[in-house]
């Protein structure tokens, strides 16, 4: 039986456990929090630090494992590299490679230094020094922690005098204590985050959504609603296609689930803005594989411990597909999360709350504050549209 490590324990690795168990692999959850919820599924539970790679490789080594995975959880994705490194195990990439990916400084240092489009940016890990470099930089700028996702820790900065501020939200954010400075670039039309696939180093499933914003989130720059497909232009997707695949060839990367978020700005250019060798956060791969047929998530268990993977293609979506989260503007205790049961017919193909009646609320400012996800399908965009226009009709958070 293949043995399969997957780092952390949160509610996105449920879908991976349930279809690594449908393939008859055996499945090891891990990190140093043994009450959460993935490890109630997994075969067996392993008490380790996901940051400490050297206590993961040993704990890998003592468990026999054949594939280690970080899907959704950013922190571990540095270490799952490090491990399969070591080990001989397939990855998606080098551990060199995810190190770069996994710092926003050090990337923006390799696009620029490979001639990508890319924001002038700098690296800092203290006050004094962001500061003293604020002429550097073409404002507004945004700051944010080099090591965090989910939005963590980001701020967009207007005024200088806001900066200090700005730059200690980010180091309280970061596990490196790093944090990174970079031209607030405008962006045109939707930015896109969505899961890619490789197969040997081509980049052979490129995907954009539509991911919108809510002005009135105490965090205004963290993602609540993604929209697949993209009404991104065509030749902006083609030219973002051809930039990845560069990507992938420079960092010798190999076959294996990516999340890219992507921008085209007003200067008129495309930006790949992040690149992380995991399935991204907010069930990302979830609904792209409920929305095309295809399964990322059922290929990237299968790449992890070494079986022939299903073919990988370009996605054709089954209609227009939405991913709403569940957010409040409030503070208080939960009492229901209600939804209008004509709109649940025609338009919910899947309700994933993450919080139950009695739970405490906090205004929404990263994905952690979130309440859960709807998977919303409609014919067209317009329709979906008109419904998000509305939403607020048929779906109510009470809180007391």
């Amino acid at each position: 039986m293949k043995r399969l490590m997957l780092l952390g324990g949160l509610r996105y690795l449920l879908p991976l456990i349930e279809e690594a168990h449908k393939l008859g692999v055996y499945v090891v959850t891990a990190d140093y929090l043994p009450n959460n919820i993935a490890h109630k599924f997994s075969d067996e539970y392993c008490n380790v630090s996901i940051v400490d790679k050297d206590a993961v490789l040993e704990a890998a080594r003592s468990l026999h494992i054949d594939g280690i995975i970080s899907h959704a959880v950013d922190p571990g994705v540095v270490s799952a590299a490090y491990v399969a490194e070591k080990l001989g195990l397939p990855f998606q990439c080098s551990y060199r490679a995810a190190q770069i990916l996994q710092d926003k400084s050090l990337f923006r240092k390799f696009l620029s230094e490979n001639g990508f489009n890319c924001p002038k940016a700098k690296g800092f890990n203290n006050v004094a020094d962001a500061l003293e470099s604020a002429d550097y930089f073409s404002w507004p700028v945004i700051v944010k922690p080099v090591d965090s996702a989910g939005s963590k820790g980001v701020t967009k900065v207007e005024k200088r005098e806001d900066l200090r501020n700005a730059v200690e939200t980010a180091l309280s954010a970061s596990i490196s204590k790093n944090f990174i400075i970079e031209d607030f670039l405008d962006k045109v039309g939707a930015q896109s985050s969505a899961d890619v696939f490789t197969v040997d180093g081509k980049l052979v499933y490129p995907a954009y959504s539509d991911q919108l914003f809510d002005p009135k989130a105490v965090n205004p720059y963290t993602p609540a609603i993604e929209i697949w497909p993209s009404s991104m232009e065509l030749r902006f997707q083609e030219d973002l296609t051809s930039q990845l695949q560069r990507l992938v060839s420079l960092l010798g990367m190999k076959s294996g689930i990516y999340n890219v978020e992507s921008r085209v700005c007003s200067d008129g250019k495309a930006y790949i803005m992040e690149v992380s060798p995991r399935g991204g956060g907010n069930r990302i791969a979830e609904l792209q594989d409920m929305a095309t047929g295809q399964s990322l998530i059922r290929n990237e268990i299968k790449k992890a411990v070494g079986l022939p993977m299903d073919e990988v293609f370009a996605p054709v979506y089954d209609g227009v597909w939405c991913n709403y989260i569940l957010h409040s503007s409030s503070e208080g205790t939960l009492v229901s999360v209600d939804i209008d049961e004509s709109f649940r017919q025609k338009y919910v193909r899947d309700v994933g709350l993450t919080v139950a009646p009695g739970a405490h609320i906090v205004p929404f400012t990263g994905a952690n504050t979130s309440l859960g996800t709807l998977f919303l399908r409609a014919e067209t965009r317009e329709e979906l549209d008109g419904v998000l226009d509305n939403i607020d009709k048929f779906v109510s958070i009470k809180l007391i």
